[in-house]
């Protein structure tokens, strides 16, 4: 099969869009995520999206499909909150492993179903590796700005065994998304770095993170291009933004990355920034738009969608970025030449 480092030097590569999106859709009720095999469970499960890749599989499956359909060359695996740490809401620290070893299983079955279907375009699953709801470089209780409610190696722990269980099941990538505190991704990458040593394998990585409002920080307060520099040192695929903002808000944060580095360069915006409902508005139409401002550009290597995006998005996306180059990685030059 194609190496997706190959892959990626000819063309724009598309990623899938959200996953929690398309699975509100199916309205599925306390009783859909529980299934038979916990039909008994002590605390509700709703909103476990991730455990419906046990309960709800053929649900998971039609959706990874259904971006492969409309043109997409990476699927995420679902499972995003898949750390011990995330999964302890639900008390379901003793399923992670189980839990992101299916979800890459169901990922890599129907990304080698269309590769097989179409072998000039090989189709890559990405291990999702989200952000956990713990920071650990800032206070989560304001009268004890020094108090911590992780620890770094607790972190890395948790996302070693994420890690071993997604490559286990079959992953292509590690995407490491939605980084709000780079403490945290840094943990991440620690994991992943120490994997594949372990391991002795190679695996790409890509890293994402998340530019939370006007300012142009990340959560833990960091500009774009602080961003970069401070992950550079690890050996990337990819280095890009996702969530948060829509298209157009995010271009200014991709422009002062994208000369700047020799990493492939991703994004994966919101459908626009979201209606007093928490609803997004943005037709593909309208986003697509605004994401071809990106490729006339030159700014990116891949596209995608995150939250509020379907594969209606992803088709227009994949149309457009079909028509145009991908980004050409600059010449840089080293304080030392």
């Amino acid at each position: 099969m194609s190496k997706i480092t190959e892959v990626i030097k000819n063309r724009i590569l598309v990623l899938d869009g959200a996953m929690g999106t398309m699975l509100q859709a199916y309205k599925f009720s306390e009783e859909d995520f529980r299934g038979e095999r916990f039909k008994e469970y002590p605390i509700p499960l709703q909103g476990n999206n991730d455990l419906l890749s046990i309960t709800q599989p053929e649900a998971i499956k039609t959706i990874h499909a259904s971006y492969f359909e409309a043109g997409a060359d990476i699927i995420e695996t679902n499972t995003f909150s898949g750390t011990t740490i995330a999964m302890a809401d639900y008390q379901m620290e003793d399923l992670v492993y189980e839990l992101n070893y299916q979800s890459a299983k169901i990922a890599k079955e129907v990304a080698e179903e269309y590769t097989a279907r179409e072998p000039n375009k090989p189709r890559f699953v990405a291990g999702a590796i989200g952000p956990t709801n713990r920071t650990a470089s800032m206070s989560p209780d304001v009268n004890d700005p020094g108090y911590r409610a992780i620890t770094f190696d607790e972190l890395r722990i948790a996302y070693k065994q994420q890690v071993e269980a997604l490559i286990d099941g079959g992953v292509d990538i590690l995407l490491v998304e939605t980084v709000f505190d780079t403490l945290n991704a840094k943990a991440a990458l620690f994991a992943i770095e120490e994997v594949k040593e372990e391991r002795n394998i190679e695996i790409p990585t890509m890293l994402s993170g998340t530019i939370t409002d006007a300012s142009g920080r990340t959560l833990s307060g960091q500009t774009a291009e602080a961003f970069l520099i401070s992950v550079s040192h690890i050996p990337l695929l990819s280095v890009g933004f996702n969530c948060a903002l829509g298209a157009n808000l995010l271009q200014p944060h991709l422009e002062s990355i994208s000369n700047k580095t020799d990493f492939a360069v991703s994004a994966h915006p919101n459908a626009g920034l979201p209606n007093a409902f928490g609803e997004y508005d943005e037709t593909p139409e309208e986003m697509g738009a605004q994401i071809e401002e990106y490729l006339k550009k030159n700014l990116i290597n891949i596209i995608g969608g995150c939250c509020g995006t379907n594969p209606e998005h992803i088709r227009v996306i994949a149309n457009l970025a079909a028509k145009y180059k991908p980004r050409v990685y600059p010449e840089l030059i080293s304080e030392s030449d």
